[in-house]
């Protein structure tokens, strides 16, 4: 049975640019791949309305094709998909979400777009063939990525990360041995004592190019206020503990980095 494999984004995402990669790297693995685009699949139908009713129209018009093509292992659907209901109508059995832009060329479709909550990859930078290869090795094993569950217990990493480096990504790697996800917290600190220059998004971006497609779902990442005491009464079920680590990961100092950026 031909699985549906959606990539979507706004436009100007890359997710053309993933699709044609994706297939490149299925077909060499000896699968049969189909790929539909939906401003090709619009100009074969003449269909330009991009109200609410004309895309979700379009996406169940993606699927129906989809469903014809029997002759495929993966049929790819490269479409924006704005709205849940577009998503909901095309039933992909592999949702890849391009979270590379913040907004994209067209007006209407920034402030129709919703942000997937349910999705198999969360894209966040133009790498195809890095994110193609990730992704056609899940896809063929039927590997899903790992859903954060805010009930089961965790590790908290608290820090500026100011940058973060490959010392952060050690303790980030032992600290997930212990519970299997990490909630990494990050410091509201840019500025601090005339140092810390990196913004919020900024030291977001780089632990996301760092951490993913790796770990994606192994993670959380959350903003809390400059926080430089940490105080608790009787045991309450938490331990805190200092993680000890070789010289070669103790000596990676974020300090030496801003330095050799021209930063403080």
């Amino acid at each position: 049975m031909t699985q549906r494999i959606l990539i979507m984004g706004l436009p100007g995402s890359g997710k053309t640019t993933l699709a044609r990669e994706l297939q490149t790297q299925l077909q060499a693995a000896g699968k049969q791949v189909g790929w539909l685009n939906a401003d090709e699949i619009r100009e074969q139908y003449n269909d330009w309305d991009f109200s609410e009713s004309g895309r979700i129209r379009q996406a169940r018009r993606m699927r129906e094709l989809a469903d014809r093509l029997t002759a495929y292992d993966y049929m790819i659907a490269d479409f924006v998909a704005p709205l849940v209901e577009m998503r909901n109508v095309f039933k992909a059995d592999w949702t890849i979400w391009m979270d590379t832009i913040r907004e994209g060329r067209y007006a209407d479709t920034n402030a129709m777009f919703v942000e997937p909550e349910v999705y198999d990859f969360r894209v966040p930078e133009q790498n195809a063939e890095k994110w193609a290869d990730f992704a056609k090795e899940h896809i063929i094993d039927n590997r899903r990525r790992p859903i954060f569950d805010w009930k089961k217990e965790t590790v908290e990493q608290l820090g500026r990360w100011q940058p973060w480096h490959a010392g952060h990504r050690a303790l980030f790697e032992r600290l997930l041995k212990k519970t299997g996800q990490v909630c990494i917290m990050i410091r509201d600190c840019q500025g601090w004592q005339g140092s810390n220059p990196f913004a919020i998004n900024q030291v977001k971006s780089a632990i996301k190019q760092d951490l993913d497609p790796l770990y994606q779902g192994q993670y959380e990442i959350q903003v809390v206020p400059n926080i430089v005491h940490i105080g608790y009464g009787r045991g309450v079920g938490y331990t805190i503990e200092e993680e000890k680590f070789d010289d070669a990961i103790t000596d990676i100092s974020a300090t030496k980095i801003r330095k050799e950026l021209g930063l403080k």
